[in-house]
C-alpha cells in the first residue's frame, strides 16, 4: 500500500499529523507548537496553517488511494 502513495501524498500526510499534534497540544496544554516556534501569526506560521488546511482537503478527495491494496 505504501508503495502506492506520491510525494505529495507524503507531504500531505507529514502536514495533517503535524496539524493533529499542534490542536491536540492546544486542546490539552493551551499550547500552541506552531505559534510558538514560528511567532503568533507570523507569515511562516500562517504558511503552515494554510498548508495543513490544503493538506486535510486533498486528503479528503485522495483517501481512497489509501484504501487500494
Amino acid at each position: 500500500m505504501m508503495k502506492n502513495l506520491s510525494a505529495l501524498d507524503w507531504v500531505a500526510v507529514v502536514l495533517v499529523i503535524i496539524g493533529g499534534l499542534n490542536w491536540g497540544l492546544v486542546g490539552i496544554f493551551s499550547f500552541d507548537l506552531v505559534a510558538t516556534i514560528f511567532g503568533v501569526m507570523s507569515v511562516i506560521s500562517q504558511i503552515i496553517y494554510i498548508l495543513v488546511g490544503l493538506s486535510a482537503l486533498y486528503l479528503i478527495f485522495t483517501v481512497g488511494k489509501f484504501a487500494r491494496k
